[in-house]
């Protein structure tokens, strides 16, 4: 069973029709007693950063998440949940969960295109990643695959093992994380067709390890 945090912070029912899609059972919950009993977590969302560790905070999810990351138990983080496992964000200043060394950072004003267009932000639609090395996760994923991104802030590690995936979009920015138990995309693998189906596919099966 893989568990669904509720922090109230959007894009659950996407994750849950995804995982359902695959023949995976899970269940949606912002009770960490019911996430206690379930083997693997994804820790999914769209929002802001301020309001989404205010809500974990309210509930204990915050402990719960950081109790079950040194318990060694496999977690996938998706786009929000990408973000606020690390240190701090930039956005509304906030002070996050700490289970990743680093900062979330805004796209900078400004950015431009091969062709001098302005790029807009937030940064929605398809883009490439370029996996750095192999981890169970991400295995098996066609060459060039694109994924589905929709975000204004990325995560960026400070230490750069951490980084397992690279796009560019006006600048270069880490879009996955891995290490240990923790893996993390900015994009969404659950809208992003077949290549971010085997993603959660991977996931389902993932026994927590760098390789497996």
């Amino acid at each position: 069973m893989i568990g669904i945090i509720d922090y109230r912070a959007g894009n659950l029912t996407s994750v849950e029709r995804a995982l359902a899609h695959l023949g995976i059972a899970c269940t949606v919950t912002d009770r960490p007693e019911v996430l206690s009993r379930c083997g693997r977590i994804i820790f999914p969302g769209v929002g802001a950063a301020g309001k989404a560790m205010a809500e974990l905070r309210r509930t204990g999810l915050d402990v719960f998440l950081k109790d079950w990351y040194l318990a060694g138990k496999p977690i996938l983080g998706i786009c929000l949940g990408a973000q606020i496992v690390l240190e701090e964000s930039e956005e509304n200043d906030a002070t996050c969960l700490g289970l990743v060394p680093g900062r979330v950072r805004r796209f900078p004003a400004g950015m431009r295109d091969a062709d001098g267009q302005p790029l807009k932000i937030p940064h929605m639609g398809w883009n490439t990643v370029s996996f750095l090395r192999d981890h169970p996760v991400f295995r098996g994923l066609p060459e060039g695959a694109e994924f589905y991104f929709v975000h204004s802030y990325y995560p960026s590690p400070s230490d750069p093992s951490w980084e397992i995936g690279r796009s560019e979009y006006g600048v270069p920015f880490c879009s996955a994380l891995a290490r240990g138990n923790l893996a993390a995309v900015q994009f969404h693998p659950e809208k992003s067709g077949r290549p971010g189906l085997e993603i959660l596919r991977n996931f389902s099966t993932w026994r927590g390890g760098d390789a497996e």
